[in-house]
């Protein structure tokens, strides 16, 4: 009986889990594709890959899941550079482009 409920309450934080997890990656998706956008980027792919989990105490002291995300967007549409998303709960902590996608500004001849 024990063990019954023991494997249903695992396999219900599984489930959680696994819900979570998911929701968290169309953030990731949906913050990458945004800062994308506003950089004039071309979000490659259309996905995000998951770096790293741990667990960080929020603003308010609770502890909380932190998600990391990488993810490739390109400059011209024929090279790929890595960029960083960082959530906690469901708040963009870090968006992270590579320092490359910064223009240096016009240049001059």
């Amino acid at each position: 009986m024990i063990e019954s409920l023991i494997a249903l309450l695992a396999l219900c934080a599984l489930g959680w889990y696994w819900q979570d997890s998911a929701h968290a990656r169309e953030f990731g998706v949906a913050a990458a594709r945004a800062a994308c956008a506003r950089e004039n980027l071309q979000f490659l792919d259309d996905s995000v890959a998951q770096r790293g989990l741990r667990w960080v105490r929020n603003a308010a002291g609770r502890l909380t899941l932190q998600r990391s995300y990488t993810f490739e967007y390109s400059l011209t549409g024929d090279d790929r550079q890595p960029g960083l998303v960082v959530l906690q709960d469901r708040e963009v902590v870090l968006l992270q482009l590579s320092p490359a996608t910064r223009s240096p500004g016009p240049m001059l001849h």
